[in-house]
């Protein structure tokens, strides 16, 4: 690895992922056809599409009556899609930052939006809790992670009514209990793959119910029956879905990556906590994302921000710089970011504390 990457999307993947994506873009399975050009109905082809899948169910250990599907548009085409398929007249949204805003400013078109609770009133730096979910909406939509503020949510929650989860940023990070949701959706671009390609775990006995007339291509009753084959799919994304889907059950599966990911979260955050320098964008540590963690200077030392890019920078580490709507750094630690570069950024932080 050239760089220590700590960009939150796209973003790091395993290296082997590189590596196996880069052979069949030469030459898929023994087919003497580019993955980049071979027909998505080939048999070769077919055979990346069925494993992903059944990979995916493997991990998670999704249900039967669940279907994963690979779309594209990205997540924020689900926006759309959720209240299109799911909401007859009202549905509920917990708002914990930009994407959940995002989602619930799409959802008003269809139908009555109730925000059950908001964590703006502090700049979405927290979980919010206590709230009710009103037992006659259609669905309840929730953010897991929140990759601008550094927010996560770690439990999977029961409202007693469908639970839909955007799950962009920390998607087999951690072990899921996917019977409790209805629908799971996300980009591929931080934990799963290269941006282009966005998965949907679908419950189907769910799908069906509204009046409205659904668009062919917004229908996710098209793409179950297709096998996410209806059009063609977005082909080298979903390739290298597989190889990280491999990657990871070579590793030991989601539980082991929930070991890991916590390792290195603790290390970046006690860093945080111990240094003069800086603070942490989360205060509460139970709401702290193990996969986008957020700092700032402290109020005395606020001028040396460009002064530590510039150390970092030194150091080969790229991508923590904090959004541009917060400020400060922010460094993303995906499945893939080995626990090498967390230590890097640390001694980083170490140095230039004893600069000061």
């Amino acid at each position: 690895m050239k760089k220590h990457n700590f960009y939150a999307g796209p973003s790091i993947l395993p290296e082997v992922v590189y590596e196996k994506t880069k052979e069949a873009i030469d030459d898929l399975y023994g087919s003497g056809v580019s993955l980049m050009s071979i027909s998505h109905r080939s048999k070769e082809f077919q055979s990346v599409m069925d494993e992903a899948q059944d990979l995916f169910k493997e991990l998670l250990d999704i249900p039967d009556g669940y279907h994963v599907l690979f779309l594209g548009g990205g997540a924020s085409s689900q926006f759309y899609m959720i209240p299109y398929n799911l909401m007859k007249g009202k549905a509920s949204y917990l708002n914990t930052g930009t994407w959940a805003k995002k989602a619930i400013k799409e959802a008003k078109l269809f139908g009555e939006i109730i925000e059950v609770a908001s964590s703006a009133d502090k700049g979405f730096n927290y979980i919010p809790r206590g709230y009710n979910v009103p037992a006659d909406v259609d669905y309840m939509h929730i953010t897991t992670n929140n990759t601008i503020a550094g927010t996560e949510i770690k439990e999977d929650l029961d409202f007693g009514v469908t639970l839909v989860a955007d799950m962009s940023s920390d998607i087999l990070s951690r072990p899921v209990d996917v019977s409790k949701y209805g629908v799971i959706y996300g980009g591929a671009q931080k934990n799963l793959g290269p941006a282009g390609v966005t998965f949907v775990i679908v419950k189907e006995d769910i799908l069906g119910k509204v009046d409205r007339q659904i668009p062919t291509m917004i229908d996710y009753r098209t793409h179950i029956a297709k096998g996410s084959m209806f059009n063609t799919p977005p082909v080298l994304p979903v390739f290298s879905v597989l190889q990280t889907l491999k990657w990871l059950k070579g590793l030991g599966g989601v539980e082991v990556m929930q070991k890991i990911n916590q390792e290195k979260a603790s290390l970046l955050y006690a860093e945080i906590d111990r240094n003069k320098l800086f603070k942490p964008g989360v205060p509460d540590e139970r709401d702290r994302s193990l996969m986008n963690i957020t700092f700032v200077m402290n109020e005395e030392y606020k001028d040396l921000d460009k002064d530590f890019l510039e150390l970092a920078a030194e150091r080969d580490i790229v991508g923590i710089k904090g959004h541009r709507s917060v400020g400060g750094f922010r460094a993303s630690t995906y499945n893939a970011l080995p626990k090498k570069s967390v230590e890097v950024l640390v001694k980083a932080m170490q140095d230039f504390e004893k600069k000061v």
